[in-house]
C-alpha cells in the first residue's frame, strides 16, 4: 500500500496527472478542483493516495489533503459508489463543502457528480450523514487541512460554470472535462476558457 507520494507534476490529463518521483513517474487520479492541477513544475508536492485492486487493474487515486483521502475511502462504503463517483463526487467541492452537503442533506449537491443521479445521491447522504461526522481529518480547521485544493468561492464558480456549460448544450462530462485542469477566479473566466478547451 503507497500511503503518499511525494514528488513534482510532470504531466497531467483529464482526470489524473503524473507524479514523478526518484525518476518514476506514478499515473495519479486525482479530482478535477486538486491543486496538481495548477502547481508549478518546480513544486514538490505531496500526494495521498489510495490503492484499488480488481481483477485487470490497479489504479491509484490521490489527494493532496488528507481529509479528501478519508472521504474518498468513506464514499467507497456506499453501496453503488465505486472510486470514479467518489473521485466525482470530491470533483465538486472540497472535502469541506462535500461533507456540508452529506450533513444537511444537500442531494442536489452530490448529485452535480459525474455519473451520480439522484438514488444513488440519497444513498450517500443517507448512508453517511452520521459517518462523515466522525472523520477526524474533517474535525480539523479547514485552514489547517484544506490549503491545497481549490476554496469555496472557487468551487461555486466552478459549480455555476458546469450549469451554465450544461444549459449550452454541454453534457455533464463533457462539461467537466472541458473544465479540468482550470484555474479561474470567476464563473465567467471558467466559461471562457471552458470554450476555449473545447
Amino acid at each position: 500500500m503507497i500511503h503518499y507520494i511525494k514528488g513534482h507534476i510532470s504531466d497531467t490529463m483529464t482526470g489524473a496527472v503524473a507524479i514523478e518521483n526518484n525518476g518514476i513517474a506514478y499515473y495519479v487520479n486525482v479530482p478535477d478542483n486538486s491543486y496538481a492541477f495548477v502547481a508549478p513544475k518546480d513544486e514538490l508536492i505531496t500526494l495521498y493516495t489510495a490503492m484499488i485492486v480488481r481483477e485487470d487493474d490497479i489504479s491509484l487515486y490521490g489527494f493532496t489533503d488528507k481529509a479528501s483521502l478519508a472521504l474518498f475511502k468513506l464514499l467507497l462504503t456506499v453501496s453503488g459508489v465505486g472510486a470514479k463517483a467518489a473521485l466525482a463526487i470530491l470533483s465538486v467541492g472540497s472535502a469541506f463543502a462535500i461533507k456540508q452537503a452529506i450533513v444537511f442533506e444537500d442531494v442536489d449537491t452530490i448529485q452535480l457528480a459525474n455519473g451520480v443521479g439522484k438514488k444513488t445521491a440519497q444513498r450517500v447522504v443517507m448512508e453517511l450523514s452520521e459517518k462523515v461526522q466522525k472523520i477526524p481529518e474533517l474535525m480539523l480547521s479547514e485552514g489547517e487541512e484544506n490549503k491545497k485544493i481549490v476554496t469555496k468561492d472557487e468551487d461555486k464558480a466552478k459549480t455555476a460554470a458546469l450549469e451554465a456549460l450544461m444549459a449550452l448544450g454541454y453534457m455533464k462530462s463533457e462539461a467537466m472535462a472541458a473544465l479540468t485542469g482550470i484555474k479561474a477566479e470567476s464563473t465567467e473566466e471558467y466559461i471562457a476558457k471552458a470554450l476555449r478547451n473545447k
